[in-house]
């Protein structure tokens, strides 16, 4: 039994990170983990990667867009800054009251902040940020995190929970910009465990430019399939069907294990 137990996965938009986190979700779901997965990326597309119908999905509402409970457990109207609200709001209930379960794993969907830039103070970030922690620090299931290209959902409390913050990578200086920035987010709240995958690698030629290029360790790689781009066409999860996709994530959950 791996003792991982917490994974965030970021990387600039359209790389493949909603991609990895559904097929980590899906192998450790398989093999026996209660598997909790959450999209925290404002784009959203982790449901239909898992393969949730339609209607399943329909049902998960982003927490930052409940303006109801933002108001009930902060005593603050969203939207607002500067006045009196709970920075430790009561969350303990929220991943069984707003989730949806589909073939052993649990998803949530986060949303993001709309108002007040970076770093606002907010009840919506006060609930947020109070969610996350509860689910790094006093859960026992296993997390796989689908971020965007950042840690605005994580903090210096919870750094040490992250088990391993794996950064997406195509082949190109663009997606490599990103992860250096990630890497250096990431470092500033303590998060030492930052491992790059490389994704749509074509050959060696795009793995050797990646081990030679990356700023953070390799830990793996996903091919370019064009199994994935017909699974996104067709609306269908990618677990079914991209085998080999899968096969290519197993052995990167291997590595992470021999971490």
């Amino acid at each position: 039994m791996t003792s991982l137990s917490k994974i965030a996965v970021s990387g600039k938009g359209g790389v493949g990170k909603t991609t990895l986190s559904a097929l980590l979700a899906h192998i450790y779901a398989e093999r026996g983990r209660d598997v909790t997965a959450i999209d925290a990326d404002p784009v959203g597309g982790l449901a239909q990667a898992l393969g949730l119908p339609e209607e399943l999905a329909a049902r998960v509402t982003p927490v930052a867009q409940m303006e109801d409970l933002i108001y009930e457990r902060t005593g603050a109207k969203p939207g607002t800054s500067g006045g009196f609200f709970t920075m430790n709001p009561r969350v303990d209930d929220i991943p069984e009251r707003f989730s949806v379960s589909h073939r052993g794993i649990r998803f949530l969907r986060l949303g993001t902040i709309e108002t007040g830039g970076t770093g606002c103070i907010c009840p919506e970030s006060a609930l947020l940020k109070a969610l996350v922690t509860h689910l790094l620090l006093y859960r026992d299931e296993m997390l796989i995190l689908d971020m965007e290209a950042g840690v605005e959902h994580l903090g210096r409390a919870t750094a040490q929970a992250v088990d391993a913050f794996l950064v997406v990578l195509e082949p190109g200086r663009r997606s490599l910009s990103t992860a250096e920035r990630v890497k250096k987010l990431a470092q500033d709240i303590g998060i030492t465990h930052v491992y790059a995958v490389g994704n749509n690698v074509r050959g060696q030629r795009d793995q050797e430019f990646l081990v030679d290029k990356s700023p953070v360790p390799i830990l793996g790689y996903l091919s370019r399939n064009p199994e994935l781009t017909d699974a996104d066409m067709r609306g269908v999860g990618i677990y079914d069907a991209a085998p080999q996709s899968v096969q290519e994530a197993t052995q990167l959950v291997a590595a992470l294990e021999a971490l």
